[in-house]
Formats: C-alpha cells, sequence, structure tokens
C-alpha cells in the first residue's frame, strides 16, 4: 500500500483544468440501463468509483469501454436485475442501480450498501420513493428485493431528518421516467449533479421538467434511446483546489469550472477575505492579506456542501480567530480532526460543531486519510505545512481526484509516492 509524501511550505502557480463530476459520471453510467441502445458518455473522469460503475454495469450485462474520459456502455447479454455484493458493497453510490432496474426489468435485487466512515446513511428514502410508485419491497440477507407489474406514477415526498437525498431523487427520477402516468417529486435534491442526470434522461427521450428545483414533474414514456452526453465539470474537484490556493496563498488559475455550480463558497470565502473571480475559462483566486474567522453551517445544495467542509475547515485552522462549523448534513463527518490535530491545529468538536482556534502554521507529520473529502483536506494542510507530510490510505484520494499528483506537480508542488 503506498502512502502520498507532502513537502509543504511553498507557494503553488499555474493552471489546473477540472476534470468531470464524479457525483454526475455515477447515476448517469447507471441510466444507461433503462435503454437497450448505446449510449456514449464524455468527460467521465478516470477514477476508482467510476471503474467501480463500470465493472457493476458489467456484471450487470452491459459491455463497458472506458478510453480516456469517454466511456461507451451497450448491451452485451441480456441484463440481469441481481447487484452482488461484492460491488455494490465498495461504494455507496452503486446502490442507484436500484431504480433503473426496476423501472426496465420491473423486478430488482441489490445488495444494501452498508455504512461508512462517516456515518450512517440508510436507504430508507429510496425505498419509501420506490414503494409510492408501486413497488413491492422486501429486504432479506442483505437485499433489496424490488418488483412490480409496471410502475405508476404519483405524488412522492423525499425529505430526510437531514433534509433532501441527492441518490434518493437520483433513484427515484431513473424509476419515474419509465412509470405509466405523471410523477411528482416533491422535495427533490436541488444539486447540479441532479440536473445533469436529468438532462441526460431527456435527451435519452425523458420528460421532465422542474429538475434543479424542490419539486421535479415526471411524465413517464415508454421507451428511452441511446444518447452521446458530456458529464459537468467536478464542482467538489473546483472547490478543492480554490481552497487549496488560499490556504497555500498561491496564485492557480481553475480551469473548466461552473462559477455558478459554488456560491456558496465563494460567498463564505468572501467573508474570510478571498475573492474568487470569474475568467473566460474559469475562476481566479485573488487573497487578501489578513484573513477573518467565520460561521459556518452545511446544507443541502444551494447551501454549503457537506462535501467542501473538511477543507474548508483546513483554510480556518490557518485562519487567525475562532471559527465555528456546522456539519447538519452529516453530522459524525469530522474524522478528519484528530489527524489535523496532530499537524498543531487546534480544534474541538461538539457535537455537530468544530470549534477551531486558528493558529500562525500547521507542521508536517504522518497522518491517516479516512474518507475522500478529508484526504483532501490531508493534502491541502500538507502542502500548506512546514516540513514532510505523508498520508497514508490514500486510495480514499483515487475515488475521487482525478491525476491528482500530476495536477500538484505541474503547479510546483513537492509530492511523491512511497510504499509503506
Amino acid at each position: 500500500m503506498e502512502k502520498l509524501v507532502i513537502e509543504g511550505g511553498k507557494s503553488l502557480k499555474g493552471e489546473v483544468y477540472i476534470s468531470g463530476s464524479k457525483n454526475s459520471a455515477l447515476p448517469i453510467m447507471a441510466a444507461t440501463l433503462l435503454t437497450d441502445e448505446p449510449c456514449t458518455l464524455v468527460n467521465v473522469p478516470a477514477l476508482r468509483d467510476t471503474k467501480t460503475m463500470g465493472k457493476l454495469l458489467v456484471s450487470l450485462g452491459k459491455k463497458v469501454e472506458f478510453k480516456d474520459n469517454t466511456v461507451v456502455i451497450s448491451n452485451s447479454e441480456k441484463i440481469s436485475h441481481i447487484a452482488e455484493y461484492d460491488l455494490v458493497s465498495t461504494m455507496r453510490g452503486s446502490f442507484c442501480v436500484l431504480g433503473p432496474l426496476l423501472a426496465k426489468l420491473n423486478k430488482a435485487k441489490v445488495s444494501l450498501p452498508g455504512g461508512c466512515v462517516i456515518g450512517v446513511r440508510p436507504v430508507d428514502i429510496h425505498l419509501k420513493g420506490l414503494k409510492a410508485l408501486g413497488a413491492k419491497i422486501d429486504i432479506e440477507n442483505g437485499y433489496v428485493l424490488a418488483h412490480c407489474k409496471q410502475l405508476k406514477g404519483t405524488q412522492i415526498y423525499l425529505g430526510g431528518i437531514f433534509g433532501s437525498s441527492v441518490l434518493a431523487t437520483a433513484n427515484i427520477l431513473m424509476a419515474a421516467v419509465l412509470a405509466q402516468g405523471k410523477t411528482y417529486i416533491e422535495s427533490a435534491a436541488c444539486e447540479p449533479e441532479i440536473e445533469d442526470l436529468a438532462n441526460m434522461l431527456i435527451a435519452m427521450g425523458a420528460d421532465i421538467q422542474g429538475h434543479g428545483s424542490p419539486r421535479i414533474v415526471v411524465k413517464g414514456v415508454k421507451k428511452l434511446r441511446g444518447v452521446k452526453y458530456r458529464v459537468i465539470p467536478d464542482r467538489i474537484e473546483a472547490g478543492t483546489y480554490i481552497l487549496l490556493a488560499a490556504v497555500t496563498n498561491s496564485d492557480i488559475t481553475i480551469k473548466n469550472a461552473e462559477y455558478s455550480h459554488l456560491f456558496s463558497l465563494i460567498d463564505a470565502l468572501a467573508q474570510v477575505g478571498i475573492k474568487v473571480k470569474k475568467t473566460k475559462t474559469g475562476m481566479k483566486i485573488i487573497k487578501k492579506h489578513k484573513l477573518q474567522p467565520v460561521s459556518l453551517t452545511t446544507l443541502p445544495y444551494p447551501g454549503f456542501p457537506t462535501d467542501l467542509q473538511a477543507q474548508f475547515l483546513t483554510l480556518m485552522a490557518m485562519t487567525p480567530g475562532v471559527s465555528v462549523i456546522t456539519e447538519k448534513v452529516y453530522p459524525d463527518r469530522f474524522i478528519h480532526i484528530a489527524e489535523l490535530n496532530r499537524m498543531g491545529a487546534n480544534i474541538r468538536r461538539e457535537g455537530a460543531n468544530s470549534i477551531v482556534q486558528g493558529v500562525k502554521s500547521l507542521i508536517g507529520a504522518p497522518v491517516m486519510a479516512s474518507d475522500l473529502r478529508a484526504s483532501a483536506a490531508l493534502v491541502m494542510a500538507g502542502l500548506a505545512a512546514k516540513g514532510k507530510t505523508e498520508i497514508h490510505r490514500i486510495y480514499h484520494l483515487e475515488r475521487g481526484y482525478e491525476s491528482l499528483d500530476e495536477k500538484l506537480l505541474a503547479l510546483g508542488a513537492k509530492v511523491y509516492r512511497e510504499d509503506n
């Protein structure tokens, strides 16, 4: 197993090109189960997670061809309705095959995805929505068993105790496009990734309105066709590099990123004293000499993304004064605090809040990555810290950041891999 070694304490400079969105690509790949015709997906990031979804689709009977950042998906044999534990258990996003399998085959057997280090994320909202569409669902031996004669449109409320669910919205949306009649999805997730999925489904022949808002209306169609579709840029990767530029006081230009997808981050940074300027091809970061602490709460889109909480917390760890970061999407998502404190940060957790007392500098140390976004936060901290940082379990990074080493090296960072 490899570790990432970072020699920090220096500013970076250059351009970084943002890859396609992982969180868009996964449900979009799953949506190809809804058609028997070939689909070509462009701007798909070459990541461990997208490769896992490809393997899952192959196990279901699809032919999947990756070439650079283009994926061609077609039928190779009769599509199976069974998504096995070995693949679904490795990536929670795999659970989004449930909706399209049920809609296409009128039956599905999909392994429950299990928990993860950032807390239990139940699938009850997914099942509630599919039951409302007419599916009969049982859970046996760790699998969701769903079947129906024909899904039928209805009115569905998808709100949960922590707000809307992106994956549940994707599952219900994909199921509804082949259902009989109209489906009204209330309290739908508004994330750009849901809008992207809906736009792809529309290109395949679906009838969808209201995507990008809390109320999506779907009129079922009998059949969907193949499509060529380009995945949107990854707003979380873009946000990570923006925060990296801020924490290392670097002159970095972000290319191929959607400014409109990052308003909550841009507003939060403005309060800190950092301006994100829109350019013709992306964004550029302008940092003031004196930064200000802030209070921030993560919320479903268009609120501040939970997937940027760890990275923003790292910036606050080096900002003078006291900041308070409240996590309202996944309240247990603070495992990175202990690792940042190993590097000299002064952070304490109080329930769903982290209280951050800014320090002048961080010091390099051996640290352990716990999840994808925590890993990115530790990379940021390592690049800003004095001395050498060793990040273990870097396989987490490979799930969501394409060519991270190469992109950092191109910006002038001193990073390299070593065997443990």
